[in-house]
């Protein structure tokens, strides 16, 4: 409402854009924005509600949050912080990258420690934003590229995860990882296809994931994110081996 009413009122995004700030305005717009995007995301620390909304919710909610609302956020963060709050977004950019680079390894390895196969597959989501952020951060048209391109991605492929472990908990009234060994043997095709879509998360060589990672740590900095990406991976590689 203090965008609509600071000059000219109107909603339409290309006449905001055109319109502009003082900076001091500008960041606090920013920082509000942020932070209610942030819970949508989710980016830490306001990411809580997520691995115990995923643990308790039905499948078909899981599939609903991961694959559309929490992209919701993501686009948020693109569409106003980004181009309609450009010049705050330049000053911002280094703390989202730092951010980004330590919500991906501090999810990858809290997803370790998860015993319910729904709240690991929402951790890693939560890892996962963290290279959307990254993206967003990066002030690129490349970077960019990789955060929309991992949007879309991890929409299809966190709803079809949370979908199989909902189809393997219809079947087997189970959801913690220690109690689902040898799931293979009476459920092959859904072990095939979660093991795959696994991989895709996963950002192997070939699968969407791959190029949008990739793409989103595209930037005039991208030597110096190569040791977050080499241990970011391993985190995560780790998390998705012990499902």
């Amino acid at each position: 409402m203090s965008l609509y009413s600071s000059n000219e009122p109107t909603l339409n995004f290309e006449s905001l854009t055109n319109q502009s700030y003082p900076v001091a305005l500008e960041i606090i717009f920013y920082m509000g924005f942020l932070i209610a995007f942030a819970v949508k995301s989710p980016i830490i620390p306001l990411h809580t509600w997520l691995p115990d909304t995923h643990g308790e919710a039905h499948y078909s909610t899981c599939m609903l949050l991961a694959g559309i609302l929490l992209k919701m956020g993501a686009y948020g963060l693109v569409r106003i912080n980004m181009e309609l709050l450009s010049r705050a977004h330049s000053i911002f950019c280094p703390w989202l990258m730092l951010l980004g680079s330590i919500q991906i390894i501090y999810a990858a390895s809290t997803s370790l420690g998860q015993r319910n196969v729904k709240k690991r597959i929402a951790y890693s989501s939560v890892s996962h934003m963290g290279f959307l952020i990254l993206g967003i951060g990066s002030i690129s048209e490349t970077g960019l590229n990789g955060a929309i391109l991992q949007i879309i991605s991890h929409g299809f492929i966190g709803a079809a995860l949370f979908f199989l472990a909902g189809t393997s908990y219809d079947r087997l009234r189970l959801l913690y990882l220690d109690e689902m060994g040898g799931m293979a043997i009476p459920m092959p095709k859904i072990f095939t296809i979660f093991t795959t879509l696994s991989m895709a998360s996963l950002a192997l060589p070939g699968m969407s994931d791959k190029m949008s990672c990739r793409y989103s740590d595209s930037n005039r900095d991208a030597l110096a994110l190569l040791p977050k990406s080499s241990v970011s991976t391993n985190f995560t590689i780790a998390a998705y081996s012990k499902a």
